[in-house]
């Protein structure tokens, strides 16, 4: 019964949180639409995403997302030194193929978003048999260095979160 009231709980929680956030008013009435549209939407989807992922490790969400927000901290100020700072001359972009050890197609899209979101660092293409990211990096004197720092710092904890 409850899963077919809620088909995705955690979407119900997050949808709910990201609307008292735009809302910006912490009110009973955001709160009731904010769980109306968590509801409501999770249910409409729920026939278009009939194998939703299983979550198997709750608390390394919250340490994903810490360690993601210090990524973005960080690398704002590494990408404001390289352009105050440091000549074009010596600018060392690249093209960087990560291949990839997840498959489930959220965990995926959440590790092209995370690289995305990381200033300095675009996914461009993920392969046609989804198994290799494409990722342009702005200043990458080590591109394995970074490809390496990619699945260590960023798959490896996608993996415990979706496998």
């Amino acid at each position: 019964m409850i899963k077919k009231i809620l088909p995705h709980p955690h979407l119900t929680v997050l949808l709910t949180v990201v609307w008292l956030l735009l809302a910006n008013a912490y009110t009973v009435n955001s709160l009731v639409f904010g769980l109306i549209m968590g509801v409501v939407i999770p249910l409409i989807t729920a026939p278009y995403w009939p194998d939703r992922p299983i979550i198997r490790n709750v608390p390394k969400i919250a340490e994903y997302v810490l360690i993601v927000l210090w990524d973005i901290l960080k690398s704002n100020f590494i990408v404001a030194k390289i352009v105050l700072f440091l000549p074009k001359s010596k600018l060392q972009p690249a093209w960087v193929t990560v291949p990839l050890d997840v498959q489930e197609p959220e965990a995926v899209t959440v590790l092209a978003g995370t690289i995305t979101m990381t200033p300095g660092t675009l996914t461009a293409e993920l392969s046609a048999d989804g198994h290799s990211l494409l990722v342009h990096c702005l200043h990458a004197p080590d591109p394995a260095g970074v490809r390496e720092e990619i699945k260590e710092r960023y798959e490896r904890r996608l993996k415990e979160i979706f496998e």
